[in-house]
């Protein structure tokens, strides 16, 4: 049996702070203090104006490479988990290739939002597992929001940050990866996301218009308060029991980065105490399909990860699209 490990992580978090101070005079009212007690965010990190959301994978994925000792002309595939590609096509992970000079490796993107990262490591993990011709694999997660955000709405701007997650995978006889489960609520598709600038709303003159002159993240409709909180569990669940494990096997759950307040309830929810879920949200704001990768490349480094502890991931985003992942750390 071949398996996927995860040998290395690394991350790129860009070097511009906004504060909630900061946010406090963008937006013209006092919003930090509530986001500190409501959501847990204190400050987010937005990329340079010449940096695109390829230049934010090529810094994490040159840090993971040399701490797995590999070479870009030794990966065989490139998977760059985003929805917010440098461009609509071709591919972002084919810049990224590129830029890296990973020349021997395919290429491809997957975007399923804020769950894509964690539905990329599933689908490179299966690939290693099934040919042996993928023996290294980089899986980036990026977020460039910043771009599409309307610095006049409070109830994004405040929230959505930059940043990339990576992980080199590699093959081995044993687990690493113990399994996967994804999910979705199609019906909430039209609830939050970028709307326009595809086929459904070309971006012309007059669409542009309605989004304050480029194509933007929008909160259109409500979805239910406690979404996470009931589907985290369930899937959490249906993963353990399929894998013969509980919730206390768990070393570290690492979730999607978007509300502490939300992770607090999940984790009372499970029974587990919260040193167990490690948070990188009120530092980095929230960093969609690169929060989760990220994260862990922090907990790695605080030491709260280490060799033979099984690690749970947990992700939600538009769509709304769900995955969720067992891994067993052998780095």
């Amino acid at each position: 049996m071949r398996y996927a490990q995860i040998l290395s992580t690394g991350r790129y978090v860009p070097e511009k702070v906004i504060t909630n101070a900061e946010m406090d005079r963008i937006v013209g009212e006092p919003v930090g203090d509530w986001l500190v007690q409501n959501v847990g965010i204190r400050e987010r990190h937005i990329m340079a104006e010449d940096q695109a959301t390829s230049d934010l994978c090529v810094a994490a994925a040159r840090q993971a490479l040399e701490r797995a000792g590999t070479r870009p002309d030794e990966l065989d595939l490139v998977i760059v988990a985003t929805d917010t590609p440098d461009y609509l096509s071709p591919a972002t992970s084919s810049v990224v290739q590129a830029k890296l000079g990973a020349i021997n490796a395919g290429t491809y993107d997957l975007n399923c939002a804020c769950a894509g990262w964690v539905t990329a490591l599933d689908v490179a993990s299966k690939t290693i597992a099934a040919d042996d011709s993928y023996r290294r694999v980089l899986v980036l997660g990026a977020y460039g929001m910043s771009r599409y955000i309307n610095w006049k709405d409070k109830k994004t701007c405040t929230l959505f940050a930059d940043g990339a997650g990576a992980v080199v995978l590699g093959a081995d006889d044993k687990p690493g990866f113990m399994g996967a489960r994804l999910l979705a609520n199609g019906e909430y598709h039209d609830a939050l996301g970028v709307y326009t600038g595809g086929t459904f709303r070309p971006a012309t003159a007059e669409s542009l218009a309605l989004t304050g002159g480029k194509p933007a993240v929008q909160f259109v409709r409500k979805f239910p308060a406690t979404f996470n909180t009931e589907r985290w569990p369930q899937l959490l669940d249906i993963l353990l029991k399929r894998a013969g494990l509980s919730l206390n096997d768990v070393r570290q759950f690492v979730f999607t980065q978007l509300n502490l307040r939300t992770i607090e309830a999940t984790m009372k929810v499970l029974g587990q105490p919260m040193e167990k879920a490690h948070y990188t949200m009120d530092k980095w704001g929230y960093t969609g399909s690169a929060c989760i990768p990220m994260t862990l490349d922090d907990a790695v480094e605080k030491g709260k990860v280490r060799r033979g502890d099984l690690v749970a991931f947990c992700a939600s985003g538009g769509g709304l699209s769900m995955a969720s992942a067992l891994y067993r750390w052998t780095a």
